[in-house]
């Protein structure tokens, strides 16, 4: 079930990789997705708001979990393409243990701290119990995060983009059913979703689990192998933690954000909040060509084929490219009606708010195109270090739309936090691009 990515034409390669990376990722998205509509359409404006609020927080840790997952994977993928079998176990296998330490530390944290952070962030008073309540819950599941993740990115790095998509699919559909289960059968509130995205999230860990046990003889891993060994320890820290903190340090940006949109009331942040679970889904083509790029040049990497990694990374950037012209057709074209999925009943304000965040946002996605195949290339041949840099670029970034840029222009200057990101991040990452590339050959 593996698939050799350092031979053949990288453009069907890298299309063919990511169409089940995209469809995986479109699953993914329905967990959040699904609970927003399902809250907007049966709990009501505020509800909705509430779990809305939430959004930059959960990125902050989720992404942080995903993060340092995908980190955890480059190695694997090196290993994979150099041939180097027993290593690539070993780091399957110290993968494991530091999982297991970082879910229960992180769990801990942020479950004891997650209502002082929503009363930093302004969270308003008639939203923030919604917001606790969903966020605490969600939180509380970060081990099954963690379970899914680097077990989806372990077999990704062997070359198995469609397993994963199939696993998540079921585990989508089963979080529709319980989230309907939860609030029309037994009349829960906020709480029914996320419990319901906690658990599906642990069922497609579990079936992936099962089926790497089955599937991949390669990853049959000794008692002297399960055993923690520094040295892949310090190299997975060294690519998972800065993947991680990729995220989390762009999420603190995002909370400058989300802390000037609560500041505009319940409303906007109903507005933004749909918005931003479109542009979620909408992003998800462009996330998905990233992270077919991590997989893609880490093999290319092991097996030294380093001309190879330029080829794919222009071919991704042109595929990404002509995707960005049609997600702006479609948020243009369909934006409203987009919007209108979640809310209980047509609202002319709240559906303005969205349509004018969701067609500024879609008009920058080939920006977005080259921080995610650009970032991820850079990752895939080591140098993680960066991931952190160029994350600090998108904080720095958001940070001056938050602090800046809102009390000059308003509601227009949050719709324009994630360009102002994207440029400062693409300043940054295609310069280090080449100059990555210049250390791998030695020059």
């Amino acid at each position: 079930m593996t698939k050799d990515m350092t031979t053949g034409s990288p453009m069907k390669l890298i299309i063919g990789f990511a169409i089940p990376m995209f469809l995986g990722m479109l699953f993914q998205q329905f967990y959040s997705m699904v609970d927003t509509v399902i809250v907007g359409k049966f709990l009501g404006v505020e509800p909705l708001a509430g779990v809305g609020s939430t959004g930059s927080l959960n990125f902050m840790v989720i992404g942080f979990c995903t993060g340092v997952c995908n980190g955890f994977a480059v190695p694997v993928a090196q290993m994979f393409g150099a041939r180097r079998e027993e290593d690539l176990r070993r780091f399957v296998a110290n993968s494991a243990w530091l999982c297991l330490f970082f879910s229960v530390v992180l769990t801990v944290l942020v479950v004891a701290f997650c209502r002082p952070i929503l009363a930093f962030l302004n969270t308003p008073e008639n939203i923030f119990e919604y917001a606790y309540l969903y966020i605490v819950i969600i939180f509380a599941g970060i081990p099954f995060t963690f379970l899914y993740n680097v077990l989806a990115a372990m077999i990704r790095s062997l070359g198995d983009s469609k397993s994963p998509v199939l696993f998540l699919a079921l585990a989508s559909f089963i979080n529709i059913g319980l989230d309907l289960i939860t609030i029309l059968v037994f009349h829960m509130g906020v709480e029914g979703p996320a419990i319901a995205t906690v658990v599906s999230q642990g069922l497609s860990g579990i079936i992936c689990l099962f089926y790497m046990k089955k599937k991949f003889p390669i990853l049959r891993i000794s008692r002297e192998e399960w055993k923690p060994k520094k040295f892949y320890l310090y190299r997975l820290c060294y690519m998972g933690i800065p993947m991680g903190l990729q995220y989390s340090v762009t999420a603190v940006g995002n909370l400058v954000v989300q802390a000037a949109v609560n500041s505009f009331g319940s409303m906007v942040v109903a507005g933004v909040t749909a918005a931003q679970r479109i542009t979620n889904f909408l992003g998800c083509p462009v996330e998905a060509l990233g992270g077919t790029m991590a997989a893609y040049t880490g093999q290319n990497m092991g097996a030294g084929k380093f001309d190879r990694i330029g080829k794919g990374m222009r071919d991704a950037i042109l595929c990404g490219f002509a995707v960005s012209v049609l997600l702006l057709a479609l948020a243009l074209l369909g934006g409203r009606q987009l919007s209108m999925l979640f809310l209980d009943q047509p609202d002319e304000q709240v559906i303005g708010y969205s349509y004018q965040f969701l067609v500024t946002t879609a008009s920058f996605y080939c920006l977005l195109t080259l921080v995610n195949v650009v970032r991820f290339t850079i990752q895939g041949m080591g140098f993680s270090v960066f991931a952190i840099t160029s994350g600090a670029f998108e904080m720095v970034a958001r940070s001056l739309a938050g602090l800046v840029l809102v009390p000059l222009a308003g509601y227009t200057g949050i719709c324009f936090s994630h360009a102002l990101a994207w440029i400062f991040a693409d300043s940054f990452l295609i310069p280090a691009y080449f100059f990555c590339m210049k250390k791998v050959r030695g020059a």
